[in-house]
């Protein structure tokens, strides 16, 4: 027996997918840092979590308010063994950083998108090794400069991926 023929056209997509892939993603990419078993003396393995939020903030403007940086950062503090409230506070001040740059510039490019997203990777490195070093730590700042590359460079394969979990949200 055939399917009856549904159109594609005029079909809204579930809220409630619309609304959880995104949350879900940026908190699965916080818990990818417990799969990648890695010892190194620098912190090489970019921050999948952060790398996530920038990501989705970027291809989709209106997604998120500010506040909502606040409990994914908590969780991300709570996966990567962060000082409590360190991602949290430095997510939501990138949020607010993204808010601004959205109400200054009209249209952006991909190169741009790139060049704000690896400005964001560095304040979010940067304030995090500044909390872990206000809670005990002693490392200098070079130190985080191939976490950064690394980063960097993985920052358009994460925007390639955010944007097909972008497309399946909206077909479903």
């Amino acid at each position: 027996m055939a399917r009856r023929f549904t159109p594609r056209l005029e079909r809204a997509p579930l809220p409630l997918i619309l609304t959880v892939v995104p949350i879900a993603s940026v908190m699965l990419a916080s818990l990818l840092i417990l799969v990648v078993p890695m010892i190194a003396t620098y912190p090489l393995v970019p921050p999948f979590g952060l790398l996530a939020l920038i990501s989705w903030r970027l291809l989709v403007r209106d997604i998120w308010p500010a506040w909502m940086a606040l409990p994914l950062g908590l969780f991300d503090d709570m996966c990567s063994g962060q000082p409590l409230g360190s991602s949290a506070c430095s997510w939501t001040v990138i949020l607010l950083i993204m808010e601004l740059v959205d109400r200054r510039m009209m249209w952006r490019d991909y190169r741009k998108d790139w060049q704000i997203g690896i400005a964001l990777i560095g304040f979010g490195l940067v304030a995090a090794l500044f909390f872990a070093n206000v809670t005990g730590g002693s490392a200098p700042v070079w130190i985080l400069f191939p976490q950064f590359l690394v980063s960097s460079l993985v920052l358009p394969l994460v925007m390639r991926f955010i944007a097909r979990l972008d497309r399946f949200r909206w077909r479903s």
